[in-house]
């Protein structure tokens, strides 16, 4: 399968894939998502899409030695020298989507909305500041 030319548009997709999962598998009951197994790969789906962004805006992978993997702390550098504000909304993100929803599978239906605002926060960001490079 090829990747789509325009990463936001990706990073977007990857987004909408989080949301399709959550309202589809997890099934919220109450203020909970019953299966954690489908919020951790949503919170996975994300995070992965935020990722994405932020590289086609900050360049990061560019900077990579051979089988070197990227790091928190890269993305978090990177973004930094843009904007001093976003590297708070960041590591929000990180806490949410990939610590707590990834790892955790974490079923608190406002957590997870805090999470996915947090991916689209970023994303949109990242929309405004992709043409600028």
């Amino acid at each position: 399968m090829s990747e789509l030319k325009h990463p936001i548009r990706e990073a977007e997709r990857y987004l909408e894939n989080a949301k399709e999962i959550l309202s589809t598998k997890a099934e919220k009951q109450g203020d909970l998502y019953h299966d954690s197994k489908y919020v951790k790969m949503a919170g996975n789906t994300a995070w992965n899409g935020v990722l994405v962004a932020l590289n086609a805006v900050l360049h990061v992978s560019e900077n990579l030695k051979k089988d070197q993997r990227l790091s928190f702390n890269d993305f978090e550098n990177a973004l930094a020298k843009r904007d001093r504000k976003m590297p708070n909304y960041l590591k929000s993100a990180y806490d949410i989507l990939h610590k707590s929803m990834g790892y955790d599978g974490i079923r608190e239906y406002k957590v997870v909305q805090v999470g996915m605002a947090r991916a689209k926060m970023l994303v949109e960001w990242s929309n405004k500041h992709y043409h600028a490079n």
